[in-house]
């Protein structure tokens, strides 16, 4: 199950439980219309209660982000997980966007609401 919600440029996506393929479609959807009307999205994507994914989700993912990677302006994951860090950076191949991942919640929004400084 996912949430998603729109700050400004900001959307930000929560992950609970399984990732499944319906979600990300529903992710997709989303991303696109604020890339088509508004421009340039910063994404934050929150995985502390992701248990696991499908394997057609990371499939969509990387084709997602090999056409659609240059939308994007930041990219923040909120995750202590070391294998969605190692998957973070593998994402990070796909985008032209600065890509960061934090354990604190708090730090990954402000940073990609863009309040601080790069």
């Amino acid at each position: 199950m996912i949430t998603i919600q729109k700050k400004d440029n900001l959307i930000i996506v929560a992950v609970i439980g399984e990732f499944t393929l319906t979600d990300y479609k529903e992710f997709e959807q989303q991303v696109l219309y604020q890339s088509h009307f508004d421009g340039k999205a910063n994404l934050l994507f929150d995985w502390r209660d992701m248990l696991n994914y499908t394997v057609d989700v990371a499939w969509e993912e990387i084709k997602f982000m090999r056409e659609h990677g240059s939308e994007f302006s930041r990219v923040a994951v909120v995750t202590d997980d070391e294998w969605q860090t190692w998957g973070t950076w593998v994402f990070n191949l796909f985008v032209d966007a600065n890509v960061c991942v934090f354990s604190n919640y708090e730090d990954a929004e402000e940073w990609a609401a863009d309040k601080v400084s790069s």
